[in-house]
């Protein structure tokens, strides 16, 4: 058999997986799903796609996506995510927007782990994100160097 040779141009991975408390599948509001995503779960659990469609997806602010639940660490989480082990119950039939996060050879979620661990001196350690997606206005103001662009919050009733 012949010996695997790992060039200095592919990439590289930092980040485990296996030693994340599952921040990608808990902290954002939703993950949508295609079409071809409720035919991978209905294939997986042998269900009609209407079945699928029922069971394992919601709609939520005109897409469709995975259905969610309590969490033992976070708020919600994925439906697919066993809370013991943090790991995807449907792996080989997850979502493609799953299959291909983080999208780069870093994960800035395990980056945040592994640093608040380093700094608190405790590998147990879970900072608690939230991502809370808003609206934001563009304002343009005159300043000494010119025109600059800034942001502010959209005032939103909570």
């Amino acid at each position: 058999m012949a010996e695997r040779v790992i060039k200095d141009d592919q990439p590289r991975v930092y980040f485990n997986c296996n030693k994340c408390p599952a921040f990608c599948c808990s902290i954002y509001e939703r993950v949508a799903v295609s079409r071809r995503d409720v035919a991978r779960l209905a294939k997986h659990f042998g269900v009609t796609f209407a079945e699928a469609e029922r069971r394992y997806t919601t709609e939520f602010d005109g897409e469709r996506v995975l259905k969610r639940v309590k969490d033992v660490i976070f708020e919600r989480t994925c439906t697919f995510l066993d809370q013991k082990t943090r790991g995807c119950t449907v792996y080989h039939a997850r979502p493609g927007v799953c299959r291909s996060y983080p999208g780069r050879s870093r994960c800035a979620y395990y980056d945040l782990l592994r640093f608040e661990r380093i700094q608190q001196g405790d590998e147990n350690v879970v900072p608690q994100v939230r991502i809370t997606f808003r609206e934001v206005e563009e304002e343009i103001e005159d300043g000494a160097d010119g025109p600059e662009p800034f942001y502010e919050w959209a005032d939103k009733e909570e």
